[in-house]
């Protein structure tokens, strides 16, 4: 349970599908989505996944807060190709004193078994107002990825 802006505790499902749906000038000259993109999907979940979890990306920023992307990788299985009806799962995997690590799976369509793309990212917070120094994961956001 983790509380919500209205004061109210919820459950926390800790899995957010985000939509996407491949725009032509993601598709390069060989039908699929270029790979590039996918780091773009990734980051418009992980806003998302933010929200769902209850802590906004607005929010962060405001409390003193920012999050910078110091690792990324990706696996590919299969292609996703133009008019697709992707879905970006994401799913928090680590949550450490500075950092958080985010794990995506990408399906060519809500009802895939398997992902065609696979991919992880490691945010590290930072305090804008102090030089982007690294600074702790704030409490909110904790208990929100390890509820």
């Amino acid at each position: 349970m983790i509380p919500s802006g209205d004061g109210a505790q919820r459950e926390l499902d800790p899995v957010y599908d985000f939509p996407v749906v491949p725009r032509y000038v993601e598709i390069d000259q060989q039908g699929v989505a270029f790979y590039g993109h996918y780091l773009t999907w990734f980051d418009e979940a992980f806003t998302g996944f933010l929200a769902h979890v209850g802590v906004p990306y607005p929010d962060l920023i405001a409390s003193g807060v920012d999050v910078q992307v110091v690792h990324a990788e990706l696996d590919y299985a299969e292609s996703v190709r133009w008019g697709d009806d992707v879905r970006v799962r994401v799913t928090s995997e680590r949550v450490g004193s500075t950092s958080l690590t985010t794990t995506f799976a990408v399906h060519r369509t809500p009802d895939a078994p398997e992902p065609a793309v696979t991919g992880r990212l490691v945010h590290v917070c930072v305090a804008p107002a102090d030089d982007w120094r690294k600074c702790p994961v704030p409490e909110a956001l904790r208990a929100a990825l390890t509820a």
